[in-house]
């Protein structure tokens, strides 16, 4: 089977001739840029190479052709042509991480340093604008900067908080479409590709960290707030996204086809490491029927197969999440409470495609010894792949700061359990 055959059969819950394997797909499958560097080196050797960070707000590294073919990767990704921060990952120059590693960044990645030395990076790479997120120093990715409230809550318009969507340029869908010719013709790649803007309050999305002066509801806390005071205005800006996330599907549906397998439409996270935050009617009420739509107006016009990613312990949401039209669920947070892979994959394997939960992140692969790394994956990967249904991915993505000893143990067991060599 070609990857692409592979991951076909494993999304309609049929099992392949072997493991599907994604690192680097999506901005939620990825690998920190450092982590890259040092298994490249362990791969190729020292050589001087500067890896490419391909998505800046966390500072994840470009996981090439030659790193897929080497590890024998089956699915590429396809990412909207700005990033995070609003602009094009292009012009590459080098910037040095706080541990000495040396990688590239896209030209306009302009970054100041506060008096502490953090990096405070600006939004479209203009400088003149305020900053939008900070690396502390030691850290090895950006948080938001929250500006505080700039919503009258006298006037609320949900203008303010859906200025940053808007119905995709020609230009903007030829992106897309160009990638999804490029790995259907020249490649046996499975293809991931990010939809723009389909995810409903994702909070790594509210602050827009790509605008200069965005209005209306920003900050982390006063959002989550709001979706409890503030119900109703919720609900109005979600059905404006809505209407353009519809229009959206349609133009890439139009131009793309089926020459993509899966696209990432939500990383709103649902959980936190013990329970979910939201109750199951808050949910119902205000994300689940814009969800749907989004789903269903996907399955109605392609084949597609749609991916949410939603941390936590999200176990009691499931049931939810498959309703609403998810297929694919991800990141498989086996550390939180009530997510064993056994119970999951017994529950809900054959209604849901598990696309992660290989190894913990929190603990295991960051911690542990090589040889729990190499066990912990066989162990996950035994329970997850029978039948189908089952992408390997570690749980979100790799830090930084992981040793490389353990990314190579995790290989190892990955390579073993697809019958490869690791020569």
């Amino acid at each position: 089977m070609t990857s692409r055959e592979r991951l076909i059969e494993t999304i309609h819950h049929r099992e392949p001739d072997r493991l599907v394997v994604d690192i680097g797909a999506g901005g939620q499958t990825g690998m920190g840029v450092c982590a890259v560097h040092r298994l490249r080196e362990a791969l190729f050797g020292k050589s001087g190479y500067r890896v490419k960070v391909t998505e800046p707000y966390q500072m994840l590294g470009e996981i090439d052709e030659a790193m897929r073919e080497r590890l024998q990767l089956d699915v590429a990704g396809i990412d909207p042509p700005t990033n995070m921060f609003g602009f094009r990952n292009e012009r590459w120059k080098p910037f040095n991480m706080h541990d000495g590693t040396v990688v590239e960044v896209p030209g306009d990645f302009n970054y100041t340093l506060d008096e502490q030395g953090a990096v405070l990076i600006h939004p479209r790479g203009d400088r003149a604008a305020p900053p939008r997120a900070k690396m502390p120093v030691g850290s090895y990715f950006f948080d938001a900067i929250d500006k505080g409230s700039t919503a009258d809550y006298s006037r609320l318009n949900p203008e303010d908080n859906t200025e940053e969507f808007g119905i995709l340029s020609r230009e903007e869908v030829d992106h897309f479409a160009s990638l999804a010719r490029k790995y259907h013709r020249e490649t046996g790649y499975g293809v991931y590709m990010t939809l723009p803007a389909m995810a409903f309050g994702d909070i790594a999305l509210v602050p827009a960290p790509w605008m200069k002066h965005p209005r209306g509801i920003r900050g982390v806390e006063e959002w989550y707030l709001a979706t409890l005071a503030y119900p109703d205005y919720i609900k109005r800006v979600f059905e404006r996204q809505c209407e353009i996330a519809l229009k959206n599907v349609e133009l890439l549906a139009g131009a793309v086809g089926d020459l993509v397998q899966v696209v990432f439409v939500s990383g709103t996270d649902f959980g936190t490491q013990n329970s979910l935050f939201l109750s199951l009617e808050t949910y119902r009420e205000l994300y689940k029927p814009y969800q749907k739509a989004v789903n269903d107006k996907i399955h109605g016009l392609t084949g597609w197969k749609t991916f949410i990613h939603t941390c936590g312990a999200v176990f009691e949401l499931i049931p939810d999440l498959i309703e609403a039209g998810f297929d694919i669920l991800n990141p498989v947070q086996i550390s939180a409470a009530g997510m064993s892979p056994a119970r999951l994959k017994k529950e809900f394997g054959k209604e849901i495609v598990f696309w992660g939960g290989g190894v913990d992140t929190q603990r295991t692969l960051p911690f542990g010894t090589p040889g729990e790394v190499y066990r912990e994956v066989r162990e996950n990967i035994e329970i997850f792949a029978p039948g189908g249904g089952y992408v390997f991915n570690t749980v979100h993505n790799i830090q930084s700061n992981v040793p490389v000893e353990n990314i190579l143990a995790m290989f190892r067991a990955l390579d073993d359990a697809r019958g490869i060599s690791s020569d």
